[in-house]
């Protein structure tokens, strides 16, 4: 259902990207799924093994339940629900994620590698803690954008200089606009022509 999003510009935000990407879905709908997202988020270097189950699944989307509350409390500049806020502290205090470590690969460059396989635990910590980092950083808190792209309802950080940036993704949303906007543009003059 739907392709993975990694538009987000943070861990926590691609998590909510899960279920709020256009058509609205469920995008963890399998562990297959918790794992290629996992992999896609960039948390675990591709090829390490991942022993997700259906814990993972549920674990994940009941904080994201809570980062979509925060979200919309910020966007709203209302304050967050306090179950929200304690959801994600529960999360981010549960276990340590493994720390990172540099392994030389086969082609004698450094590559990273866990210093420990990732369990449900410390997948959550790791993203709640991310998201720990952008909700209590007002610069970065006040970089929290939803996407304009019709039918995105995507959010992500306008890190853009001049913080003008309009679409979860340039290439995905932001091309939409601009084929809609020439259509518009160019459908009346063809049909007369």
């Amino acid at each position: 259902m739907g392709e993975l999003r990694f538009d987000g510009g943070r861990v926590c935000l691609d998590l909510v990207a899960t279920r709020m990407a256009r058509p609205v879905g469920e995008r963890l709908d399998r562990v297959e799924r918790v794992v290629d997202w996992v992999y896609g988020t960039g948390l675990v270097p591709r090829g390490t093994p991942v022993a997700a189950d259906q814990d993972w699944a549920r674990g994940l989307k009941d904080l994201r339940r809570h980062l979509e509350a925060l979200v919309a409390a910020q966007l709203a500049g209302t304050a967050p629900p306090p179950e929200a806020v304690a959801g994600l502290n529960e999360a981010a205090q549960a276990a340590a994620p493994p720390a990172p470590r540099a392994v030389v690969g086969d082609d004698g460059a450094l590559t990273r590698a866990l210093a420990a396989p990732l369990d449900a635990a410390g997948l959550l910590a790791a993203v709640a803690r991310d998201a720990v980092d952008l909700f209590t950083d007002p610069l970065a808190r006040s970089q929290l954008r939803r996407c304009e792209g019709e039918n995105c309802a995507l959010v992500y950080l306008d890190t853009s200089r001049g913080r003008r940036r309009r679409w979860c993704s340039s290439e995905v949303c932001g091309n939409r606009e601009r084929v809609a906007r020439h259509r518009r543009r160019t459908g009346p003059a063809l049909r007369n022509a």
